[in-house]
């Protein structure tokens, strides 16, 4: 759902936050590999998997928190490390109601907010650990649109994935891409 020039403007605007408000200096390699190791430890073999599927396959393994800490280590320290993109500009500057639904651990996107002084500006924040459904599943996003007291088809949600995309469609919101 791509915003048409006949819609009217949002009442609020949700944004995904690594590759859209700020970028997490997280080695996403290095920390594949960790979950690798974590899984062949318990006898799963990763290497046909990629990404947050590993964390699929760690939950479903039973070493779903320990992969979880892992992940939430290194946006935590890549938050501390972050740099804040243009949109970010943007997101400060809103008159309508601003929040953020990330993929990233809850604390990695205070921390990233707080590093680029958009945390007053920001009223509702949702990440992982936040709801227990990750993204594309819509609960995480419902969740920040209900915090900012809106209807999700007065809502805009700006990402820079096709997995941002899915979500906002299954929210029932508008999407824009970065």
């Amino acid at each position: 759902m791509t915003r048409h020039d006949a819609d009217p403007a949002p009442r609020a605007v949700v944004y995904d936050l690594d590759g859209t408000l700020v970028r997490l200096a997280v080695d996403w390699e290095s920390v594949e590999r960790r979950l690798a190791d974590l899984l062949e430890r318990e006898g799963v073999d990763a290497d046909p998997l990629s990404s947050w599927a590993l964390l699929d396959a760690a939950e479903d393994a039973g070493v779903g928190d320990e992969a979880d800490a892992l992940i939430a280590d290194a946006e935590r320290e890549g938050a501390e490390n972050s740099r804040r993109l243009a949109l970010a500009d943007e997101a400060s500057e809103r008159e309508i109601p601003v929040g953020v639904c990330s993929l990233n651990h809850y604390e990695a996107v205070r921390i990233a907010l707080d590093e680029h002084d958009l945390t007053d500006h920001v009223e509702a924040v949702v990440g992982r650990g936040t709801v227990p459904e990750r993204k594309p599943h819509p609960r995480a996003l419902l969740a920040a649109v209900e915090q900012l007291g809106v209807d999700p088809e007065e809502t805009l949600f700006v990402g820079d994935s096709p997995s941002d995309e899915e979500t906002a469609e299954r929210a029932g919101t508008r999407f824009e891409w970065v």
